[in-house]
């Protein structure tokens, strides 16, 4: 064999070597990263190979699976009742990532999830059946809220105090994910939801914190309460009307010149709903007391999950006192979820503590062994004293029965609320936002609501907190105690 034959004969079997070793590190070393990879359509082929297991609320699933026609994806996901519950379940669809549970709880309900396999599963490494997952939502509940937000912007959540259990999670206008399932279907609707200035695909009620306007008055009232500031919620404060903003010459008013709010009490000062008694309690007390407070009840929490997780409800730092003033009143920075502002309710009507609100009460395999349950997971902190949560819900009464609540009213139940108009644009240029938060107990039942209406048809000087968004909470507080 010639010099020039060797060489090439071993180039060659160099090549070959070469060759062989780039396919065993993709084998064994990319190989994984290249299966997970989101841009590999057999993941998706996989995937929608065979029907998804489903999202559960009150025995009954709202999602399901149909077989498709002429394509390499067998199966695409369905809803029902959709836009009713599409801030709870987000979509799983053949062309965009899933969202809320479908995209929380993806390797259960495909079948991907290790804890579902089995003996047989693993020895033929089959994807296992998939398994389900069972909501806290209660349905009467989610539909009071959803028909009665209506053509609204706006948002809602209610909240079983005593267990954590969230009961209903609505936000409008909403939309149907059964639009964004189909791959030859998908591109279409995802432009036009948006393009829609309305975001439909924005979950308002877990991801839109906005000023929450007087509704944050609670979290003031139960900061001078705990801090000793004063002593009970009939107790006269130290407050006059007009109050003029420390370090500046901008008096600030109330919303009803006419209100009893010079030096009133707690309970009269939530009664009329009293900036100035607010504005000054916050000073009073400073920056850092109030913040404390707020983030017991969970604002500046990063981390919110339940398990989709909320953006974070903010209460500032670092401010002047004409700042803190504002934020007395809900104003300047701060800024809240209606699930947050449900949760300051919701711990004042359980007496001062606070159980992790969460939306998902268990998972289950396929046959319906429960393989991770949330109610039992559920953590209790204390916020305020049993005494400062006892004065708060009587206060808070008043505001139904006497003051700016009216509209809440449920006969035979026991119902306490607080109304919040927060100013929306520079200078309050645009429509106010209309919030209400509260709670009602009746026959051994009890729940805590937050709702926001962001846009609707009526007259600027018809928005309210009582006019807008009281009537939504009525109706799921009736849904919630007389279900």
């Amino acid at each position: 064999m010639n010099k020039t034959i060797r060489r090439a004969s071993v180039f060659s079997l160099l090549l070959v070597f070469a060759l062989l070793l780039r396919a065993t590190w993709v084998q064994f070393y990319e190989g994984q990263a290249l299966a997970d990879d989101k841009d590999n359509r057999r993941n998706v082929i996989e995937t929608y190979s065979s029907p998804l297991g489903n999202i559960i609320v009150a025995g009954k699933a709202v999602t399901g699976s149909a077989r498709t026609k002429d394509s390499d994806l067998a199966y695409k996901r369905t809803y029902t009742n959709g836009k009713l519950y599409a801030a709870v379940t987000g979509y799983a669809s053949q062309a965009y990532a899933p969202t809320q549970l479908e995209g929380i709880y993806a390797d259960l309900l495909n079948g991907t999830d290790t804890r579902l396999k089995t003996v047989m599963d693993t020895l033929t490494n089959q994807r296992a059946q998939p398994g389900d997952v069972i909501t806290t939502i209660d349905p009467a509940v989610q539909k009071a809220a959803y028909d009665t937000l209506g053509d609204k912007k706006g948002a809602a959540v209610a909240i079983d105090p005593t267990t954590g259990k969230i009961l209903a999670v609505v936000s409008t206008p909403s939309y149907d994910p059964s639009s964004l399932t189909d791959a030859n279907t998908a591109a279409g609707a995802w432009k036009q939801l948006n393009a829609d200035p309305d975001k439909p695909l924005t979950n308002r009620a877990l991801r839109q914190p906005l000023p929450p306007g007087s509704t944050f008055k609670l979290v003031v009232a139960a900061a001078a309460l705990e801090d000793g500031l004063y002593s009970s919620v009939d107790e006269k404060t130290d407050s006059p009307d007009p109050y003029t903003l420390p370090g500046t010459v901008t008096p600030l008013g109330n919303e009803n010149s006419s209100a009893p709010c010079k030096n009133a009490s707690i309970r009269v000062a939530l009664e009329y709903s009293c900036n100035t008694v607010f504005a000054k309690m916050a000073v009073n007390l400073g920056q850092d007391k109030v913040r404390a407070m707020a983030e017991k009840f969970g604002f500046n929490d990063t981390e919110q999950d339940v398990p989709v997780r909320a953006y974070e409800s903010v209460y500032p730092s670092d401010m002047n006192e004409s700042s803190t003033a504002l934020t007395g009143i809900g104003q300047y920075d701060v800024t809240a979820t209606p699930l947050q502002m449900a949760m300051v309710s919701a711990a004042i009507a359980n007496g001062g503590e606070l159980v992790t609100p969460h939306m998902v009460s268990s998972i289950t395999d396929n046959g319906g062994d429960v393989l991770k349950n949330y109610d039992d997971e559920a953590r209790t902190t204390r916020v305020v004293s049993a005494r400062t949560a006892e004065q708060l819900q009587s206060a808070m009464q008043s505001v139904v029965t006497d003051g700016t609540a009216t509209n809440a009213r449920i006969d035979g139940v026991t119902v306490g609320g607080k109304t919040g108009t927060a100013q929306h644009g520079e200078n309050n240029s645009q429509t106010p936002y209309a919030w209400f938060t509260s709670y009602a107990k009746a026959g051994g039942k009890e729940v805590a609501v937050a709702v926001v209406v962001e846009q609707s048809n009526a007259a600027r000087s018809e928005v309210s907190g009582n006019g807008l968004a009281a009537p939504v909470a009525k109706a799921m507080m009736e849904a919630a105690v007389r279900n």
